[in-house]
């Protein structure tokens, strides 16, 4: 299936406050994503961008917000990936802001007995609309897919939950909201902070998430976040965190991955032009799926 990639563009900045990650796949493609896969000999099908719906007015308050227009949105998301999977073809999809990952684990997940996600982010995304300091569905994805949060955004795709809690991994993780915490200690989450990949080394954290992963799944989805770098290296992305994994560190783990053969779909997001420097976020971006894709030195 890895040999044939189908890509899907969600150009929605909709899940959060901060306007600009709607143009993410059009930086990805203008910083040459099909080419570089297609100089690694795939076979890439782009399927062009989903239609976004904007709401009438910006919502403000702790309420979800545009919580309608989000739905509509990954609902459109998850058939086109279910789609593509029923096809045999790997699926890519480049967002956009975090909150495409309910789309995209609600279209992966029904494929697969035990599906695996790696979280590669500064944040959980563990909140639900009670912890939830903004009410932004960008900050809950992953909540969302465990089966936690609004009815409407946990069963969408007619199932619940996507994922199993023993069978994440977060790597990265730097800002976490109390609420967070606790339901990783409730849940027993796998977590691989900063302080972990510092003091480990991003080798052996790779090791350990392969290791992890390698009996208990059938499929391992790859959720990549800009933001999970250092925004002195990636500094366009919708929500920076002071004190990252470096682009070095991360294209370690894209190449150790690439040499597990576990990844089985990925998702691109957060990537923001508007406060990029001359598009570098996307290309380092493109740089980390050419790692993930096989792409060596030599």
């Amino acid at each position: 299936m890895k040999n044939k990639i189908s890509l899907i563009g969600v150009p929605m900045d909709l899940g959060q406050s901060r306007r600009g990650v709607d143009m993410g796949p059009s930086a990805l493609r203008y910083a040459g994503a099909i080419e570089r896969l297609q100089d690694l000999n795939y076979d890439i099908h782009d399927l062009g961008d989903i239609p976004i719906n904007r709401p009438d007015k910006y919502e403000d308050g702790t309420k979800l917000k545009n919580l309608e227009q989000v739905i509509e949105a990954n609902e459109t998301l998850a058939e086109m990936v279910d789609a593509e999977i029923n096809k045999g073809r790997f699926p890519l999809v480049l967002g956009g802001d975090h909150s495409i990952a309910i789309g995209s684990l609600a279209g992966i997940s029904k494929h697969y007995e035990n599906l695996g996600v790696i979280w590669y982010d500064a944040h959980g995304d563990l909140n639900t609309s009670e912890t939830s300091p903004s009410g932004n569905i960008h900050g809950m994805p992953l909540a969302v897919s465990l089966g936690l949060g609004h009815e409407r955004l946990t069963n969408l795709y007619q199932y619940a939950p996507k994922v199993k809690p023993e069978n994440i991994v977060i790597i990265g993780a730097r800002s976490l909201d109390p609420g967070e915490r606790e339901l990783i200690r409730e849940m027993g989450i796998k977590v691989y902070t900063m302080h972990e990949i510092d003091r480990m080394g991003m080798s052996r954290v790779m090791d350990e998430t392969i290791e992890y992963f390698k009996d208990r799944t059938d499929g391992v989805h790859l959720s990549l976040d800009l933001d999970g770098l250092d925004p002195t290296e990636a500094p366009g992305v919708g929500t920076p965190v002071l004190g990252g994994m470096t682009y070095r560190e991360s294209h370690l783990a894209m190449e150790m991955l690439a040499e597990s053969d576990l990844i089985t779909s990925l998702e691109v997001v957060e990537v923001n032009p508007i406060i990029d420097e001359k598009n570098k976020t996307a290309t380092l971006a493109v740089g980390l799926m050419g790692s993930l894709f096989g792409e060596k030195l030599k």
